[in-house]
């Protein structure tokens, strides 16, 4: 269930948007995935736990003259998972994974997943709100988004290679920037199986989960600016472009 965790004045001025509207959020994804989310996330059997940390920073007064607020050094940490990994081997991810035996699940799942992969020292971070549990049926996954704030930036790079291949903070907005906003889909036998949104950014294709919820996350917390959402690509040419 969606909550914030601090009072509204932890949260950055140009966050608060975002942590009045957590149910924004999963209205965004339900409303992009119609009855087949909706009907996932009631049949589902929450067989693989999972949290993710959505690790935002950025000045904390934000940049009045921008849209939304949003400053110019605001950045959202992104890795790559190794292209050898059976799930989603080679996708950009939001650091994070599955539940182990003593974690508190999920806010504790969350950053001791984004350490291990990313070395990121836990001090400095902010954890502002908990998000609604997401299926993600390809891997089984049930996945909780903790989104945090990242208080004072610490060195961050691949732990283990043999998980993580890149880990990149990448510019806000870079993301919100329209030209670098599409859709993807994949055709499978002349009928579409899958059309989502997708960031290219710093030479990634941000897709499948991570780009529907960064997608969502953009739009609930009024960070959005018009895009041509009538810009659909090949999922697989889009990913060849980026050798993902």
């Amino acid at each position: 269930m969606t909550r914030v965790l601090v009072p509204t004045g932890s949260v950055p001025p140009w966050m608060r948007a975002l942590t009045a509207n957590l149910a924004g959020v999963t209205q965004s994804v339900e409303d992009r995935g119609g009855m087949t989310a909706r009907l996932l996330r009631s049949v589902m059997p929450a067989t693989r736990p999972a949290a993710v940390l959505v690790l935002i920073s950025g000045d904390w007064n934000g940049d009045p003259t921008h849209h939304g607020g949003v400053p110019a050094d605001a950045t959202v940490l992104l890795t790559q998972r190794a292209s050898s990994l059976r799930n989603h081997g080679g996708q950009i991810a939001f650091p994070g994974g599955t539940r182990d035996p003593g974690d508190d699940f999920p806010l504790g799942t969350a950053m001791r997943e984004a350490e291990e992969e990313t070395g990121l020292d836990p001090s400095g971070v902010s954890q502002l709100a908990l998000l609604d549990k997401f299926p993600v049926p390809p891997s089984g996954f049930e996945v909780s988004p903790v989104i945090a704030y990242w208080t004072e930036l610490s060195e961050v790079g691949v732990v283990d290679t043999g998980e993580t291949s890149r880990v990149v903070r990448v510019p806000l907005r870079d993301l919100i920037d329209p030209h670098n906003r599409i859709q993807v889909e994949r055709m499978i036998a002349g009928t579409r199986a899958y059309q989502a949104p997708a960031f290219c950014v710093d030479g990634m294709l941000v897709w499948g989960f991570t780009g529907g919820l960064l997608a969502a996350i953009i739009e609930a917390a009024g960070w959005e600016i018009p895009w041509d959402k009538s810009d659909v690509r090949d999922l697989d040419e889009e990913l060849a472009k980026v050798g993902q």
